[in-house]
């Protein structure tokens, strides 16, 4: 069975996040200073050949652990839904 994963990595709240902070000072020179605390992270969008759910669930969550994440900078949640 097919699983499309959308897992979203963010840097951590108690670290800088100097591309947020950029965008961030750029909304009050656009006019948009009600706009603050801009957080720059990234989305990835997977397939997974998984029997179940479950197992779809591991197999994306051991990705982003041993790949598509740095835990040390970096957390992450992701959805599960049938392809």
């Amino acid at each position: 069975m097919k699983f499309k994963a959308e897992i979203d990595v963010m840097p951590l709240e108690a670290l800088l996040d100097p591309q947020g902070k950029a965008v961030t000072q750029s909304m009050g020179n656009l006019g948009l200073s009600e706009i603050t605390n801009v957080r720059i992270g990234k989305h990835i969008h997977l397939f997974v050949e998984a029997a179940s759910e479950e197992e779809a669930k591991a197999k994306t969550d051991e990705a982003c652990k041993k790949l598509l994440v740095n835990e040390i900078m970096e957390g992450y949640s992701f959805t599960i839904s049938k392809a």
